[in-house]
């Protein structure tokens, strides 16, 4: 009677069980089911109180083992469809399919596992445009690509990322979230970290533009030190056309992933030369005939040289443009090379305090205006 009592929980166990892996059997099917495990189980060693009982047994047991075979044939296509639309809408490459059965739960990087020493020859460049052209462009030496683990991997966007990397034989690591923000310093990585050599000031002699019929645009910024303002001066300078966008070295910021995600990666496509002496540059586009355009606030002090509205201005030759800095603008000596100056107007009447413009939006406002002056001369 005890051996009956144990025999019969430990069934009432099992089957209780078993109701998850078998909750799709019903009938005639879940009673065979439960008849054979209470046979086993009552009489494990009792195959002749029955003749073809062997037979019978053997039957039950292929009979259950379809069952459950039926079972899983059932459910595991209904996962993986829901997870193959998504894949079949980004119509996913070989290549990263490769990756990702290559790409085991024993090779993923875990959070801390992997603090290398700051290296000055490796930053870490994050956003997917960054990311994306710093890989097409081949201006840095890429080691590594650090994709976030989990369905942002999956996004369009991302996967065209680490197709580029697959296809230019770059690794492809995943990695947390938090692994992530740690190597972005908390900055907005859209799910993907490549890690490669930086990005420095182009010199006089390196490739320059091909030239153009228009007469030539030439940006010239003196200190900016924000970078996510010469990251937006960047990206209106590459989106409007300008020809070159030249900096000062010492005073600014130097070309950091901070400034590609701010401009979109335009820094990354654009090539911005440095110069140790802005003026002696300048001086020379002077002797050579360019015109050199300078900016002033609307309630600019007056001064000798003629303030014009931008919206009135001519471009009608090879110009340079000169930004100052945040606040203190140009310094003395480079706005003694202007032949003019620009003024933005506003638009009503300004409180004190807020009666200028951010450096990246009056440039792109200027920008704009003088290469549509070029454009409608042309």
């Amino acid at each position: 009677m005890l051996v009956f009592t144990s025999a019969a929980r430990q069934h009432r166990l099992l089957l209780v069980r078993g109701r998850g892996l078998y909750k799709s059997v019903s009938g005639v099917d879940s009673q065979v089911a439960s008849h054979h495990v209470t046979a086993s189980l009552l009489h494990p060693e009792d195959r002749s109180f029955n003749p073809g009982g062997k037979r019978r047994h053997r039957a039950n047991e292929s009979r259950e083992r379809s069952v459950q075979s039926k079972e899983w044939r059932d459910e595991i296509p209904v996962m993986q469809r829901t997870g193959q639309r998504k894949e079949d809408a980004h119509r996913v490459s070989s290549e990263l399919r490769k990756l990702c059965l290559e790409d085991s739960p024993t090779e993923r990087e875990r959070p801390g596992t992997q603090r290398s020493t700051p290296d000055s020859k490796v930053e870490i460049v994050f956003g997917v445009s960054p990311c994306l052209l710093a890989l097409t462009q081949g201006r840095r030496k890429v080691s590594k690509l650090f994709v976030k683990d989990g369905e942002a991997s999956h996004r369009a966007s991302v996967l065209k990322v680490c197709e580029e990397a697959c296809r230019r034989g770059v690794r492809v690591q995943r990695v947390s979230k938090k692994e992530l923000d740690r190597m972005s310093s908390e900055r907005v990585h859209q799910g993907v970290c490549l890690q490669a050599s930086p990005l420095s000031y182009l010199t006089e002699h390196s490739d320059s533009a091909p030239g153009r019929k228009d007469p030539p645009l030439w940006l010239v910024l003196e200190g900016i030190q924000d970078p996510m303002n010469l990251g937006a001066i960047l990206r209106s300078a590459y989106f409007l056309g300008v020809d070159r966008v030249a900096s000062s070295l010492h005073n600014s910021c130097p070309l950091s992933p901070v400034v590609s995600k701010a401009s979109a990666g335009a820094m990354e496509v654009l090539g911005v030369y440095g110069y140790k002496n802005l003026e002696d540059m300048v001086k020379l586009k002077v002797a050579q005939g360019w015109q050199v355009v300078g900016t002033v606030g609307a309630e600019a002090d007056e001064s000798q040289l003629p303030v014009t509205q931008c919206s009135d201005f001519q471009m009608t030759g090879p110009t340079v443009l000169l930004i100052g800095g945040e606040g203190g603008g140009l310094s003395r000596g480079m706005l003694s090379l202007c032949q003019t100056l620009l003024t933005i107007p506003a638009g009503r009447d300004l409180f004190p305090g807020v009666e200028s413009l951010n450096v990246s939006v009056a440039t792109g406002i200027l920008l704009h205006t003088l290469l549509f002056s070029r454009k409608s001369t042309t």
